[in-house]
């Protein structure tokens, strides 16, 4: 009797917390934790993954700019990328599935090495999943 009672109590207890986490902000926090922790395992090897890259720069801190548009922008910057392309499969999907669109504008007049790019990435990501927990919080 004890087990089962014991069962019932998690099983509620996991419903409330479900109840009472919007997923509209949980999957987005979760994709841009995601992306953010890849960026810190990538830069924590001895080397980046075809760091020598140049990609496309994106303007994070263009405000501007809307966050889908930066998000999608960064995703075209990252498919560019052909060798080592498993390497970054994580990122591109995450970002797309973040920003919905199917197409943006992204200008290849100012390159960036890829070694550059990552942290920058990660910096902006970081930043929106502190919005988004603001935001959840209030």
């Amino acid at each position: 009797m004890l087990p089962l009672l014991k069962a019932a109590f998690m099983l509620l207890s996991l419903l409330e917390l479900i109840s009472s986490t919007p997923l509209m902000t949980t999957l987005p926090k979760v994709k841009l934790s995601e992306i953010t922790h890849r960026i810190q395992q990538l830069n924590s090897g001895v080397q980046v993954p075809c760091n020598d890259t140049r990609v496309a720069q994106v303007a994070f801190t263009d405000r501007k700019l809307s966050e889908q548009e930066l998000l999608c922008q960064a995703a075209m910057a990252l498919m560019k990328v052909t060798r080592c392309r498993k390497d970054y499969e994580p990122f591109i999907i995450n970002l797309q599935s973040l920003h919905g669109k199917t197409n943006c504008s992204l200008s290849n007049e100012n390159e960036i090495y890829l070694r550059n790019f990552l942290p920058k990435l990660g910096n902006f990501t970081q930043g929106m999943y502190r919005r988004l927990a603001t935001s959840a919080a209030q």
